[in-house]
C-alpha cells in the first residue's frame, strides 16, 4: 500500500531551502512524489500525518564504528568480547544509531575483522533494525600503527582476525586489500598517519608511502571499490590525496597546498569535529596520553575544517561514533555551523553530500523520487541544528521504524 506523509515543512538539500506544506508519496521501498501539501491524498492511500513537523531525509554518517566497545580509550576490552559478543552489542548501536535519524552509515573498520560484515548483513535480511551500512571490514595499516591494539607484553601475539590489516609493503596492501573486499567489505579503510588514542603513536607521523596508498586505491578500484584514509598529519594527508583515496577522514592539520590537492582530486573531507567535546566532559574514559593528543589537536582540526568550508572543499558528515556513545552524533551538526557552515549547509553534508562520496547519491540522500524512502522529522526550527537532537520520527526504506507523538 502506498502511504502519503503530510509535513508542515521540507528540507531540500538539494536546492538549499526549506519548502512549506508538503506530502511525500511512498509506495514500498522507494519515494514516487513529492506534491504541494494543499492537494487531496489519493482514497485509500495510508495517511500519516506529521502535523507542524518538517520532514528530511535520512541522515549519513561517514565515520562510525558501531562494533565495538563506545565511549571509552579502552581498546583492550576489544580482547574481553568474542566476536559474537561485539556481533551483539553492535546490534544495539545500530538500533541507538538508526533512533537518531541516521538511515544509513560507512562503518569504517572494526578491531575484530569482518562482524561488521556480519552485522550489515543482518541488518540487510530484516534480521535486526540498524542503518544501511557500507563496512570496511578491518583497518588496513603498519602493525604498530593507528588502526591496531598495541601495548601488549612484547612476545603475546594476537589471534589473525585482529591483525588481518596488518601490512610491512606494497605486496601486503594489495594482498589485505584484495582478501577484505573478497571477505565482503565494501570500502577499504587505511590508517595514513597515527592515531589520537592508539598508544604510542603521533597523529601527525606518516605511517603509509604513497606508493602503500596508492597500490590499495588501484585494488580496490579493480573490485569497484574505494579507499577511506584516516590522516591527521599534513604530509600523511597529502600523500593520501595525491594517491587517489575517496576520502580524507580527521583531516587535523590541513595547510594551503593540502586544501589545494583536495580541489584538484575531488577529494571529500570527513571530519570529526564535535566528539573531542564530548571526551573532555568524560575525562575518566581516557588516559592521559589520549587527551594531551586529544587537547593538542582540537583547534588545529577545526581551524583547518573552517579553512575547508571556505575554500570550497566537498565536506560530508563524520562523527567518529564509537569513540562516544551511539546515537549523539547530531551534535556535531551545530559543531560545524559554529566553524563556518550554515545549518542547510550543514545537514546537506549529513545528507546529500555524504551520499555522494559513498557513491550512493542514486539511491540516498535527499528526498527524491526514485530515491530510497529513508526519512526522519523534527519539531523545531529545520535552520537550528539543535532541532536534530530529537528526531520524532524515522523511516527507512518505506517502513516506519520511530513515531514519537
Amino acid at each position: 500500500m502506498a502511504v502519503a506523509l503530510r509535513c508542515a515543512r521540507l528540507v531540500d538539500v538539494e536546492a538549499g531551502a526549506v519548502l512549506p506544506d508538503r506530502i511525500v508519496v511512498v509506495e514500498g521501498e522507494r519515494i514516487v512524489a513529492v506534491r504541494p501539501g494543499g492537494e487531496p491524498v489519493p482514497e485509500g492511500m495510508r495517511l500519516i500525518d506529521l502535523g507542524e513537523a518538517t520532514l528530511a531525509p535520512g541522515l549519513v554518517d561517514l565515520h562510525t564504528h558501531l562494533v565495538g566497545p563506545a565511549g571509552c580509550g579502552d581498546f583492550m576490552q576489544e580482547l574481553r568480547q568474542s566476536g559474537a559478543q561485539l556481533a551483539l552489542d553492535g546490534v544495539v548501536h545500530a538500533r541507538d544509531t538508526l533512533n537518531a535519524g541516521f538511515t544509513t552509515v560507512r562503518d569504517v573498520g572494526a578491531f575484530h575483522a569482518f562482524v561488521d560484515v556480519a552485522l550489515r548483513d543482518a541488518i540487510d535480511r530484516g534480521i535486526v533494525p540498524g542503518p544501511r551500512m557500507a563496512v570496511a571490514g578491518a583497518f588496513v595499516g603498519v602493525s604498530t600503527g593507528g588502526g591496531m591494539i598495541v601495548g601488549l607484553t612484547p612476545g603475546i601475539e594476537l589471534p589473525r582476525q585482529y591483525r588481518l590489516g596488518a601490512v610491512r609493503d606494497v605486496a601486503d596492501i594489495r594482498e589485505r586489500v584484495r582478501e577484505i573486499l573478497t571477505g565482503g567489505a565494501d570500502v577499504i579503510k587505511l590508517i595514513a598517519t597515527g592515531a589520537v588514542l592508539t598508544p604510542g603513536t603521533v597523529p601527525g607521523a606518516p605511517e603509509l608511502t604513497e606508493e602503500q596508498i596508492r597500490a590499495a586505491v588501484e585494488e580496490a578500484q579493480w573490485y569497484g571499490a574505494y579507499v577511506a584514509a584516516h590522516a591527521h598529519g599534513t604530509e600523511g594527508i597529502k600523500r593520501a590525496i595525491r594517491a587517489g583515496v575517496r576520502s580524507i577522514e580527521h583531516g587535523t592539520e590541513l595547510d594551503d597546498e593540502s586544501i589545494e590537492l583536495m580541489l584538484e582530486h575531488g577529494t571529500y573531507l570527513s571530519a570529526d569535529i564535535w566528539w573531542s567535546d564530548w571526551l573532555n566532559k568524560h575525562p575518566e574514559q581516557f588516559d592521559d596520553e589520549q587527551r594531551a593528543k586529544n587537547d593538542a589537536a582540537t583547534e588545529r582540526q577545526r581551524q583547518s575544517f573552517r579553512k575547508a568550508v571556505e575554500a570550497g572543499v566537498r565536506i560530508g558528515f563524520g562523527t567518529d561514533a564509537g569513540c562516544f556513545p551511539h546515537g549523539l552524533q547530531t551534535r556535531q551538526l551545530a559543531t560545524m555551523c559554529e566553524w563556518g557552515m550554515t545549518p542547510l549547509q550543514a545537514l546537506r553534508a549529513a545528507t546529500l553530500t555524504s551520499a555522494e562520496c559513498m557513491g550512493w547519491e542514486d539511491r540516498i540522500g535527499s528526498i527524491t523520487p526514485g530515491k530510497y524512502a529513508d526519512l526522519i522529522a523534527v519539531t523545531g526550527d529545520p535552520e537550528d541544528p539543535s532541532s536534530y537532537n530529537d528526531v520524532r520520527f524515522v523511516m527507512k526504506d518505506g517502513e516506519v521504524v520511530r513515531n514519537v507523538p
